[in-house]
């Protein structure tokens, strides 16, 4: 890297933050952030506490899946339809309620798994709104030629929240199971306050009532763009693949012999890796051969996840965690980047909505898939057979999609 482009590199920051909506943004994102990780540790936790079930654990993924799937064309219309930070603030004032629900619930000694399976799936349905409005509305607070820049800045708290929100999840888990729900309800709560005082310079005007036309113009748009179809689809298969993280109570618990507090650990480790190189990424852009740079990162993830599988010890498998992290950072950035820059603003919250469900169905059926897989056969062949998987798609889809392998630079 030339000097000339590392002096350009932290000017580049504070003109970002001298945005304030964008720096609104960043603090929002880091709360809404915060809360979802201690959700993740603290529901995980507590329903394998209740059932030991490797299938229920699954069942998480599924219930959060199902309202995204049933919602989201509706979800991508109302983000290019209305305020996007309002349908944002609306989504998570709703999952702050849920979460005092199940703080009530786990406090007073009544919940039950079917009562968090449906507090599961309210947020699953909150979140089909708020991540295309909350996607679609990044490019409107940053100036022109700084959309990697601040979406690797923005992940960067996304990661720092990833690994604070699991640790301290574990530890106050383990001295009372409903205080990370308390802890959830207060960090949603602040980031709906906070998302009111954002200030978008041209909101969304008001439009005809959607036709069928309309709702669906986000997967139009995308199957006629072969560099953003393969991109959202190779992310889909390859994390459906690769979801070794709905199995970690199981590691934690089972296999290396730890307990909340290594769970808090396990969950926090691919977010050190990622943290790091969205740091990098923020300094230093990716400049060229980026098609290229996503699927070896792809490739990198399937490998660590196999290494993951295989291991018996905690610091073998917190280090494989932390390169899984780091490649899963780099393909984020990249795809996240590519898709806004080639979607118009009109277009962008539908086909967020497109790409959070695909998102979605990796992420939460990637869960299901390994629990289900779990099992049948055990959680170490579920993690091993998920990246050697997600190698072969990575391999499949340089050849289906060379328009996506030969993406040079992102503009």
């Amino acid at each position: 890297m030339s000097s000339s482009a590392t002096a350009t590199a932290t000017p580049g920051a504070k003109a970002l933050f001298s945005q304030p909506s964008f720096a609104i943004f960043f603090a929002v994102r880091g709360c809404s952030s915060f809360a979802y990780q201690i959700a993740a540790v603290a529901i995980g936790w507590q329903v394998y506490a209740l059932t030991r079930s490797a299938f229920d654990l699954g069942l998480i993924g599924l219930m959060q899946f199902l309202p995204v799937a049933g919602l989201t064309f509706f979800a991508g219309h109302a983000a290019d339809r209305y305020a996007r930070h309002r349908v944002v603030q609306i989504c998570q004032a709703v999952e702050a309620a849920v979460s005092v629900f199940l703080a009530i619930g786990t406090f007073r000694h009544w919940l039950t798994v079917p009562e968090i399976f449906m507090a599961v799936t309210v947020m699953g349905a909150a979140r089909a709104f708020e991540s295309p409005a909350q996607s679609a509305l990044l490019p409107g607070l940053v100036p022109a030629g700084m959309l990697q820049k601040a979406t690797a800045i923005t992940s960067s708290v996304f990661q720092l929240a990833t690994i604070t929100g699991p640790a301290l999840g574990g530890l106050v888990y383990a001295i009372s199971p409903g205080v990370p729900y308390v802890g959830m309800a207060a960090a949603w709560g602040l980031s709906a306050i906070l998302l009111g005082f954002i200030r978008v310079e041209q909101p969304v005007a008001p439009k005809a009532p959607p036709s069928l036309r309309d709702l669906f113009a986000g997967v139009a748009f995308v199957r006629e763009n072969p560099a953003i179809l393969g991109t959202i689809s190779l992310d889909l298969f390859a994390v459906l693949l690769g979801g070794a993280t709905a199995l970690l109570p199981i590691y934690a618990r089972d296999i290396l012999h730890t307990g909340p507090w290594g769970l808090g650990v396990l969950r926090a480790a691919p977010a050190v890796g990622a943290l790091l190189t969205s740091a990098v990424l923020a300094r230093f852009p990716l400049s060229r051969h980026t098609g290229r740079r996503m699927f070896e990162a792809v490739i990198l993830f399937g490998f660590a996840t196999i290494v993951f599988g295989l291991s018996h010890f905690i610091i073998l498998s917190v280090l494989a965690l932390v390169i899984m992290g780091a490649a899963d950072m780099v393909s984020v950035v990249i795809r996240l980047s590519l898709v806004q820059l080639r979607t118009p603003d009109e277009m962008r919250g539908r086909v967020g909505a497109v790409n959070f469900l695909f998102i979605n169905a990796s992420n939460q059926l990637g869960e299901f898939e390994s629990g289900f897989t779990a099992a049948l056969l055990g959680a170490v062949p579920a993690v091993i057979l998920g990246g050697a998987g997600t190698v072969a798609v990575a391999l499949l889809w340089m050849r289906l999609f060379p328009t996506l392998r030969d993406v040079d630079k992102l503009e």
